[in-house]
């Protein structure tokens, strides 16, 4: 079953996505507030995410959705998974670095993602079996490819930070994995995985993540030819953290982290 038009539509939601969000940026007036976890949200999260449900109200009753701000709402086999502003942080202090994920889930598995940064001029989108693309539109695209560094001590690694590894328990392991690669920078969030899937950066991980945070990035590092598992190896956004590389070097990265590798399934 191709997913040719959930991808058009996924397009069309980034689009309004990418009005709200780049309306609120930098304004004087955004307002931000505390959520019951610690992290900032702002009006223009939950006004992004609004508008995101009432299209897919209109346009595709049928579906679940399931956002970051506003929680799961419907039933059935096919879910939209949506983070309204990924990277809320830099959002707020006018970094422009951060994104509006959207993707498709139909059962437990990712079919279809988009990550739109218009701050930074970028989208990056891909279906099960139609590999990864990038570009400002459909119409104006290139394809996106996984490197193929080798072994460790060649590799590129980005994270977000070394507190989230320190609260996990895994600080030391995580540390020489960071000894063992050639490069570290912690360009954090999405950011981190589509570089991966540019090619630019060859392992991404984070030992900390909800579903919303996951899922467009899965099916975009996949289809780009990488993989995405959590860091027992387990494949998908399902584990609540996340190990992305190029493929070859994932049993390296796994083993140096403390789990031994999986195979990965073949789709």
């Amino acid at each position: 079953m191709g997913y040719d038009d959930d991808i058009r539509f996924a397009h069309v939601l980034a689009d309004d996505a990418d009005a709200q969000t780049m309306q609120r940026f930098r304004a004087r007036d955004l307002r931000v507030d505390t959520k019951p976890d610690a992290t900032p949200v702002t009006d223009a999260d939950r006004a992004t995410e609004e508008a995101i449900r009432r299209t897919l109200a209109r346009a595709r009753p049928r579906d679940a959705v399931l956002g970051e701000e506003m929680g799961a709402e419907g039933w059935g086999s096919r879910r939209w998974v949506v983070d309204p502003i990924d990277g809320t942080k830099n959002y707020l202090r006018g970094v422009p670095v951060w994104a509006t994920l959207l993707a498709l889930m139909v059962d437990d598995d990712v079919v279809a993602g988009v990550v739109s940064a218009p701050a930074l001029g970028r989208r990056w989108w891909a279906a099960r079996g139609t590999g990864t693309w990038t570009g400002k539109s459909l119409a104006a695209a290139s394809r996106c490819r996984v490197s193929e560094v080798a072994t460790l001590d060649r590799a590129s690694l980005s994270y977000s930070s070394l507190w989230g590894w320190e609260e996990a328990g895994k600080l030391d392991a995580f540390l020489d994995l960071m000894r063992a690669c050639w490069r570290t920078r912690a360009y954090g969030d999405f950011w981190s995985y589509m570089l991966l899937a540019d090619g630019a950066v060859d392992i991404a991980c984070e030992p900390d993540l909800a579903l919303h945070d996951m899922a467009a990035l899965t099916v975009i590092v996949e289809e780009a030819g990488g993989r995405f598992t959590d860091l027992s190896g387990k494949p998908g956004p399902l584990g609540g953290n996340a190990l992305a590389t190029n493929g070859r070097i994932h049993d390296d990265v796994l083993a140096l982290l403390g789990n031994p590798p999986v195979t990965p399934i073949r789709r």
